[in-house]
């Protein structure tokens, strides 16, 4: 390329992951997710050491709560030998008794054996907990950072493990370890193998004691299916399995971080560390909010509560000082809106559908799971109404704020008058705007004609009507004669001006949202040109308001 443009050069890029050295596409033949994982929180460690501010002490122990109250039973709190602060954490939560008898928390150490003794040193007095030990197994890690052969990076790891297997001996409580190989999808994956298995001859797990082994994408070097594959030699290779709950801690760095952990699942991974809504170093780890929620739309029950997720989102950003992005699956204010018209027909179709004919079973167009089962409202969050907006979406509005049942053909007009509104003042409307533009330019209009009284008398097979009327600023009095009430008066307007129209609509029913004790009602009429014009009334009698109805329409074409 030339001028002052970069020039990008792919041919400097080689592979720098392994594949299994036999085929392991087992996962390929899995259609879904059967059941849950075990869920672990990185919140408070992953999440807290990419933050620009890092969280205090007291935002640290709340946040703690809230992934309580959503359901984690796994919570990773911190690396308590690496900072004072991340030490008073822990023992803020152990000294405080802050730690549910359900929950077990976890603690990351590095293979080294001060950090260890540090590490033994914090958690005194906790009940139950993780620990997490790890170090670096990746090809480029041994060659470039530590220079160190397969053989000496391994005795980092047994040595690690039999210091935690040491130290728990010494020390009063119930713990249960985990280890990681990390830059896992840069290592050869059979040297991987070897080391954790190494590791799991030297503590010996059974299934009465089960110990963790993660895998993490401490880095995403490979499509998806290349890490499923990956999970899935391990698992099928891996000394005491029955004994091993195999962990994935996926990292975003290819935009993967969910399907690297479905994938993963089904290949045979027991166990998800992640974060919510995919807060961590770099580009992140993965959202476990989007995996949760993805198994929930598939009828699987993640065994995780975000059936008020707006509060939780707005809690996260208060606490982290991090946003959400408006477009994050399921979280973000704007994934369930729907301002194309006929995105929202099919969306207003499909709710009456599910009312009418299947309220146990969710299949609405554009809506993979039921907003309002993760505290979301129809209302502000589904039909979203600007210029761009459709009939359908406007009347669906109208109807499920306010009880107006629009007829079809009036939708047309009532819609074109309210994106034309918004259109002009170049912003989103909210259902209070489009219910003031639908009464403003639609409901009981009463200029330059307004009705003061009607009276009517049935008569030699007819109806005669008598309507009193102020017509700019003059009361006058009219009489006419017809097939039925709504006739008659249209025809004493007739009569007594040079008004020619017919009318070719009408409709009416209960207001059934905000007062039950009034009716709406509808007409249409044309003029000789072909031209049709909209009028509604609202009154607490259904004649009177079919009456302001046709008024409003007649007003509407002078």
């Amino acid at each position: 390329m030339k001028g002052d443009l970069i020039s990008m050069n792919s041919e400097k890029y080689k592979r720098q992951y392994f594949m299994p050295p036999e085929e392991c596409l087992d996962w390929a033949r899995k259609e879904y997710i059967t059941k849950a994982p075990d869920w672990c929180s990185v919140d408070l460690r992953d999440g807290n050491q990419a933050l620009i501010i890092p969280m205090s002490l007291d935002e640290k122990v709340e946040f703690f709560k809230y992934l309580v109250k959503v359901g984690f039973k796994e919570i990773e709190v911190g690396f308590p030998a690496a900072s004072e602060t991340e030490y008073t954490f822990l023992r803020t939560l152990i000294e405080q008794d802050l730690i549910p008898d359900d929950v077990t928390i976890q603690v990351l150490t590095q293979a080294r054996e001060h950090i260890i003794k540090r590490t033994f040193e914090a958690l005194k007095g906790a009940k139950r907990a993780i620990v997490h030990v790890y170090n670096s197994t990746s090809l480029a890690q041994r060659e470039q950072v530590f220079k160190k052969s397969k053989e000496e990076i391994l005795k980092i790891a047994t040595d690690g493990a039999k210091l935690l297997k040491k130290l728990a001996d010494e020390t009063e409580g119930n713990f249960q370890f985990e280890y990681s190989p990390e830059s896992f999808t840069g290592t050869e994956v059979e040297y991987a193998l070897e080391v954790c298995n190494a590791v799991l001859d030297i503590w010996k797990p059974s299934p009465d004691w089960k110990v963790i082994i993660n895998l993490p994408v401490t880095v995403q070097l490979s499509m998806t299916h290349v890490y499923a594959s990956q999970i899935e030699y391990m698992s099928k290779h891996m000394k005491y399995r029955d004994s091993v709950v195999l962990s994935i801690h996926p990292h975003n760095d290819r935009g993967c971080g969910v399907a690297d952990t479905e994938l993963a699942l089904l290949a045979g991974a027991d166990r998800v560390e992640g974060t919510l809504f995919g807060n961590g170093e770099r580009t992140g780890n993965v959202d476990i909010v989007t995996v949760a929620l993805n198994m929930y739309s598939h009828g699987v029950d993640p065994n995780l509560d975000f059936s008020n997720l707006p509060e939780l989102t707005k809690n996260y950003e208060r606490l982290t000082r991090m946003n959400v992005y408006e477009r994050q699956p399921y979280s973000g204010k704007l994934v369930f809106a729907a301002f194309s018209g006929s995105h929202q027909d099919a969306i207003a179709k499909g709710m009456h559908w599910i009312d009418d004919r299947h309220p146990d079973y969710w299949s609405v167009p554009y809506l993979p799971i039921d907003p309002k089962d993760i505290g979301r409202e129809y209302e502000s969050d589904v039909i979203r109404i600007n210029s761009q907006s459709g009939k359908g979406g406007i009347g669906y509005v109208l109807e499920e704020n306010f009880g107006f049942h629009i007829p079809g053909k009036m939708r047309e007009d009532v819609g074109y008058t309210v994106k034309d509104v918004s259109d002009k003042q170049h912003r989103e409307l909210v259902p209070k705007d489009i219910l003031d533009v639908f009464k403003t330019v639609y409901v009981n209009i009463s200029s330059p004609i307004a009705l003061k009284e009607c009276h009517f008398i049935q008569k030699d097979g007819g109806i005669e009507a008598e309507i009193s009327l102020e017509k700019s600023g003059v009361d006058k009095l009219y009489h006419g004669r017809g097939n039925g009430r709504l006739d008659a008066v249209s025809n004493a307007l007739q009569r007594h001006s040079d008004l020619d129209y017919s009318i070719v609509s009408y409709q009416e029913h209960a207001l059934t949202v905000g007062s039950n004790s009034k009716a709406c009602s509808y007409v249409a009429i044309q003029k000789p040109n072909g031209t049709v014009v909209w009028g509604a009334g609202i009154h607490e009698d259904i004649i009177t308001a079919s009456v302001l109805a046709l008024i409003s329409a007649v007003n509407r074409i002078q």
